[in-house]
């Protein structure tokens, strides 16, 4: 199938694909005219990509699952190292947030301080 094909299939952009295809989650053939052509599988990957962005998943986290991407059931394969990669993200957002609560502290302190 064609790039234009996959986009549907799957619910997601072209350009998109063109991402996951740069930063190595896709593979397309090239046809004698340079269209991309995609196997029928791609569609079960670009929705396991999309599932592990939406959980909260970095594009260079999600490389390191590219044996597993084709798996029609990402979250039940035990093979699969996504619950590490979940683990790692989880304190990184923690992390994040702490550090965003601090911020938040400091500006209500501000606030608190500045006549209305």
């Amino acid at each position: 199938m064609r790039i234009g094909e996959l986009a549907n299939a799957a619910g997601v952009s072209t350009r998109a694909l063109r991402y996951y295809e740069q930063r190595g989650l896709l593979q397309a053939r090239r046809q004698g005219n340079g269209y991309r052509e995609y196997d029928e599988s791609a569609v079960i990957r670009v929705h396991n990509v999309r599932a592990l962005l939406d959980a909260g998943l970095k594009v260079d986290d999600i490389r390191e699952l590219n044996l597993c991407l084709d798996e029609k059931q990402l979250e039940h394969i035990p093979t699969c190292e996504a619950y590490v990669l979940y683990q790692q993200r989880l304190r990184a957002v923690q992390v994040q947030l702490a550090a965003l609560t601090e911020v938040e502290s400091r500006l209500r302190a501000k606030l608190a301080g500045v006549p209305k």
